[in-house]
């Protein structure tokens, strides 16, 4: 497999707290439902939607588009049995991958205190 992309995006969770008190509607315009379950199992689910943000953001630079290109909650964030995140597309965010040769994703978090980051890089196939 090639590399077609590859993102990265470091968020401020301090900064996302105070968006996400101030308007929280922002949580059911950027995250699925799964993704917002799983975050809200927290008491301060910042973290862990600061961590999906970031890897939204990465894969959009993956794929080469900016903020606006495809709807946040078309790139979703989920976890497999070993805890490990996975993207899933859909709707516009999946037919620009398909477009694009994607068949498959690798995807990293990490997060301190205050940040959270992510690192995804977009596969393709053989030529």
């Amino acid at each position: 497999m090639g590399t077609i992309g590859i993102g990265t995006d470091l968020v401020d969770l301090d900064r996302l707290r105070v968006v996400i008190d101030r308007t929280p509607g922002v949580v059911t315009r950027l995250f699925t439902e799964g993704e917002q379950a799983y975050a809200l199992q927290r008491r301060d689910p910042t973290e862990r939607f600061g961590g999906r943000f970031a890897v939204k953001e990465a894969t959009m630079k993956a794929l080469g588009v900016g903020l606006g290109a495809v709807a946040f909650r078309d790139i979703e964030v989920v976890r497999a049995e070993s805890g490990a995140p996975h993207v899933h597309l859909h709707g516009a965010a999946a037919a620009l991958a398909d477009a694009q040769g994607v068949v498959g994703w690798l995807v990293t978090l990490s997060h301190t205190d205050h940040l959270a980051h992510a690192m995804v890089v977009a596969l393709g196939g053989p030529p």
